[in-house]
């Protein structure tokens, strides 16, 4: 499996995803030509339906209304994602979702770290993890536990389009290959992130300085870290071309020169 060091930091989101695959000298696979990858049903199925959900509200070191603000987020994702999906003539199938006070050592095979705030997308049931502690609850107006909810569900919205198996198994060459093909993979949740907010957008008494605040928070790969998440810079990029189209269809990080998922 491409299994990758994933440090999970405290405004940062974790994957539990299958990362497979077989390294060998002559298997590069520059371009990806996967065409679960490049050419996936879900791409040409046209921008999110547009649905109004109300926003809940979530206080300061409150971590029952937090949970609860998070819940209502990913219902709100079902609807969207459940219409857009079936549309494409793809499957779907509800997500689990498991608030935790502490996370083990390993979850979903991965080691989980120390964050006290951190969330895990775990492909082989199909379930969201997610432990909101101190760092989350400092401020929950943020929107922070809205992206973490959207970007998380992405990574389900990857596993039903076949999007996840296909990334498992394509064949990679040196190191860096692997790497960039997990920021491919990454990067396009968080492009996916930014459409269904623009598909729920405007959400009542938020305005552009909000979502602005929100895109300044995301983060990527630390300086110490190793390149599987992307850049901050590169995160917030396909966010926001998510956020600009509303259409999964602008979200083939695949298909996009090694520049633009650095």
């Amino acid at each position: 499996m491409k299994r990758l060091s994933l440090t999970t930091a405290a405004l940062a989101f974790a994957l539990a995803a299958p990362l497979a695959g077989t390294a060998s000298a002559d298997s590069a696979a520059y371009p990806v030509k996967h065409p679960k990858l490049i050419a996936n049903p879900l791409y040409e199925a046209g921008a999110l339906p547009t649905t109004t959900c109300e926003e809940p509200k979530a206080k300061k070191n409150d971590r029952k209304l937090a949970r609860a603000y998070f819940d209502a987020v990913v219902a709100c994702l079902e609807t969207t994602w459940q219409k857009h999906l079936t549309d494409a003539g793809l499957p779907y199938r509800k997500v689990r979702v498991q608030h935790v006070d502490k996370f083990p050592k390993k979850y979903c095979g991965y080691t989980t770290g120390r964050a006290d705030s951190q969330s895990w997308y775990c492909d082989k049931n199909g379930t969201i993890a997610v432990q909101i502690g101190k760092t989350w609850l400092r401020d929950p107006s943020d929107l922070w536990l809205f992206y973490t909810a959207a970007s998380l569900y992405a990574y389900h919205v990857q596993n039903l389009a076949g999007i996840s198996d296909a990334y498992d198994a394509v064949p990679y060459g040196k190191k860096a290959e692997l790497h960039e093909q997990s920021r491919r993979y990454s990067l396009q949740s968080d492009c996916f992130a930014g459409a269904f907010a623009k598909s729920v957008w405007p959400l009542k008494g938020r305005t552009t300085k909000d979502w602005n605040y929100l895109v300044s928070l995301v983060d990527g790969d630390g300086p110490d870290e190793e390149r599987t998440l992307g850049s901050a810079s590169s995160a917030r990029a396909w966010l926001k071309r998510g956020f600009a189209t509303g259409d999964p269809g602008s979200c083939n990080t695949w298909t996009a020169p090694s520049s633009k998922v650095a």
